[in-house]
């Protein structure tokens, strides 16, 4: 098992507690591009994806329904990055 494969498990299976620069990291490997972010936040986008990722670091970690978006897009591209 890889370290991006145990970070995505870890993501699935705790999203209450995802730290902030793996949430960037595993969006990047799902093929999201940096696309800046103001303050806190940080953006990522896929083309041809309508929906971005916007992750906001909260003393190093993601709120929990940040988590639940990277979910979804685990869920939907995650076959992509393993």
């Amino acid at each position: 098992m890889t370290q991006r494969e145990k970070l995505i498990r870890q993501i699935l299976s705790n999203p209450q507690n995802v730290r902030f620069v793996d949430a960037c990291k595993v969006a990047e490997a799902l093929g999201f591009v940096h696309k800046g972010g103001r303050g806190s936040h940080t953006a990522f986008a896929k083309t041809g994806e309508p929906m971005g990722l916007n992750f906001q670091n909260r003393n190093g970690l993601i709120p929990p329904y940040q988590a639940r978006q990277l979910i979804v897009m685990i869920e939907k591209y995650g076959d992509d990055c393993l």
